[in-house]
């Protein structure tokens, strides 16, 4: 393997535990490029949809740039985007699988999805079921909606813990089967897909959600590669924030090692002083973020 080629593998990646990396499997590991996407809102209305404060504000886009970042993955990456389900078992293709996810659950989804059904695109929408039906959120209805659209409807946790990697086993059942079993109920059948909330993602979280017969988890750990945990597939995400520019998310949906080099450094120092700072680091980055506004 030439530098070049060594450049394109990202340190996580080359050490997970790959699908389809078995030795004598004859395919390459599953490798997808899943982009994180929160809320979609009216310029100067980040209150009319999904979690309030600086912090989630940061990550909902004003409608005319997500329309304009849908235009340009149409322009630029020039297949549609995957179903997490569809993509089980294959790694032998030539072209990187794209993925499109929604987190929170905010009343904004049911628009996304009729703008990526325009397209006939299918996006993954994760639900925090404690909030269904109330001011800022999806309603039933809403997620019936979206699921008749063709989209996956996922679980983001029942109450959006701060630190998920810092709950206890038994919390971590709860939040991922109280939730799944929640939107079961108004989807009309099992629920296995799911997202970890605020960015805290451990082993135990997955095993967690494995044992609540969850096939699916995204996190929100920059890489490509798709790893798996007592039979969950654990996908990792690249985060969209607002301000980024069309272009930025085309080129991570694409794979570009530039754009992802530098957002998996960002995470890695983020998620050590996460990690040492636990609860002190949130309320600081709270009062950071609320300061800029």
């Amino acid at each position: 393997m030439g530098p070049a080629a060594a450049d394109e593998v990202l340190p996580l990646e080359a050490a997970s535990s790959e699908i389809g990396s078995a030795a004598g499997s004859g395919t390459r590991a599953l490798k997808a490029a899943a982009l994180l996407y929160h809320d979609v809102v009216e310029p100067g209305r980040p209150e009319a949809s999904g979690f309030r404060g600086a912090g989630p504000d940061r990550y909902k886009l004003d409608r005319s740039d997500f329309d304009d970042h849908v235009r340009t993955l149409a322009e630029q990456v020039r297949h549609p985007p995957a179903a997490a389900p569809e993509l089980e078992g294959e790694g032998s293709g030539s072209t990187l699988p794209w993925l499109l996810t929604f987190d929170d659950g905010g009343a904004s989804a049911r628009l996304i999805g009729e703008t990526l059904a325009e397209r006939g695109w299918r996006g993954h929408f994760f639900v925090t079921t404690d909030f269904i039906g109330t001011d800022g959120f999806v309603t039933a209805d809403d997620i019936r909606a979206l699921e008749s659209a063709g989209h996956v409807i996922g679980s983001h946790s029942c109450s959006h813990p701060h630190r998920m990697a810092a709950c206890s086993w038994t919390q971590l059942l709860e939040e991922w089967q109280r939730s799944t079993v929640a939107l079961g109920e108004i989807v009309g059948h099992r629920v296995s897909v799911a997202s970890v909330p605020g960015g805290e993602y451990s082993g135990t979280v997955a095993r967690a959600a494995a044992a609540a017969q969850i096939e699916h988890l995204f996190t929100s750990e920059p890489v490509l590669a798709v790893k798996q945990v007592e039979g969950c597939r654990v996908w990792g995400r690249l985060s969209i924030v607002r301000g980024d520019p069309p272009e930025r998310a085309a080129q991570l949906a694409l794979g570009k090692i530039g754009p992802r080099g530098r957002m998996f450094a960002s995470w890695q120092a983020k998620k050590a002083v996460k990690t040492i700072g636990g609860e002190r680091y949130l309320r600081l980055r709270r009062f950071v973020l609320e300061r800029r506004r």
